[in-house]
């Protein structure tokens, strides 16, 4: 019985991938998609401001600047990016916003609809604006390439049988918010969902690069932060927030490496189009 019905699953997944999929910009990677952006946009600004609600915003304003004038930077260039690859209709689901909230976590994440939050305590990993750029443009890619929506998707399939979004957070509200803040780093461990982390993690990384790049940061300066990022883990007896579900190894930091010369044109074009 077990196993029918996790044959069951396997098949009800399967289907939905073949009805209700979308594509990942750069890879072209198919991804399951079954939640609308509207309700997916409108959970994603009520569970944003819960939390803003619950946590304390950072009154050092000059970390607040920095964190303000990277994340507008990086979200221009975002924009930029979807006109150029003719996805201009998405910039309207973006309200951005970028916050720094007081704890010592190293960790950082976002939200659909260009809700970014950065921890206080990953800022001296950080150590300037293109460490940050690093971070933010790497958390902002996840949300571009659909990250949070597909493991939604996947969790909803799964977990909940593959019910609408609307109907599982009427008669499992609790569970569905747990799912929702894991999908998108925000709460719990990613359990079940791990798997797909390093895929996502290459993805994400990839896009980062570009959008830091497109905003004028130097790409090549990913390379250290991920080394100090690195360090931090081996050094510490419980990995940092932040890697738990970001991954941080050689394998990675030689991937970055790799990527290098593909995204510097966009540096380039950056740093000419500003003189």
């Amino acid at each position: 019985m077990k196993f029918l019905k996790i044959f069951i699953v396997i098949l009800f997944s399967l289907f939905l991938f073949t009805v209700a999929c979308s594509t990942v910009p750069i890879t072209g990677r198919k991804q399951l998609n079954i939640i609308p952006s509207s309700s997916l946009l409108e959970m994603s600004f009520q569970e944003y401001e819960k939390f803003l609600n619950e946590h304390q915003l950072s009154n050092d304003q000059s970390a607040n600047r920095m964190v303000k004038t990277v994340g507008t930077k990086i979200s221009q260039a975002v924009e930029a990016y979807l006109r150029q690859n003719h996805m201009a209709e998405e910039i309207h689901n973006y309200k951005w916003e970028f916050n720094l909230i007081e704890s010592e976590e190293i960790n950082a994440w976002a939200m659909p609809g260009g809700k970014v939050v950065v921890y206080s305590g990953i800022l001296p990993i950080a150590k300037d604006e293109t460490g940050l750029a690093v971070i933010m443009g790497h958390e902002i890619g996840h949300i571009v390439a659909g990250h949070g929506n597909e493991r939604m998707s996947h969790g909803l399939a799964v977990q909940m049988g593959g019910i609408a979004l609307s109907a599982a957070l009427s008669s499992q509200p609790q569970a569905t918010r747990e799912l929702f803040m894991t999908a998108f780093g925000t709460g719990a461990q990613v359990g079940f969902m791990l798997p797909y982390s390093r895929l996502h993690e290459r993805e994400a990384d990839h896009l980062g690069l570009i959008f830091m790049a497109m905003a004028g940061y130097d790409p090549r300066d990913a390379v250290n932060f991920w080394e100090r990022m690195t360090k931090e883990k081996e050094g510490s007896s419980s990995p940092p927030e932040f890697l738990s579900t970001h991954p941080s190894d050689q394998n990675r930091i030689q991937n970055i490496r790799e990527l290098i010369p593909q995204v510097m044109p966009y540096y380039y074009e950056s740093i000419y189009s500003s003189n």
